[in-house]
């Protein structure tokens, strides 16, 4: 594999962690679900939940 090849693969891999991609493909194995709107909204709530219920002091 070139070098430019593989800058490009690890790019899209960081970019696809960051934009919650793998994330929810891991969700969807998890609960051997079919991707769907409805699954994602539950994907996303449940994240917003985990996120929102660590309370931040100061």
């Amino acid at each position: 594999m070139s070098v430019v090849k593989n800058f490009f693969a690890i790019l899209r891999g960081i970019l696809r962690e960051l934009s919650d991609e793998t994330a929810y493909e891991r969700h969807l194995a998890h609960h051997g679900a079919a991707p769907s709107g409805a699954e994602w909204r539950r994907f996303s709530e449940e994240r917003m939940k985990e996120k929102y219920a660590r309370a931040k002091c100061c």
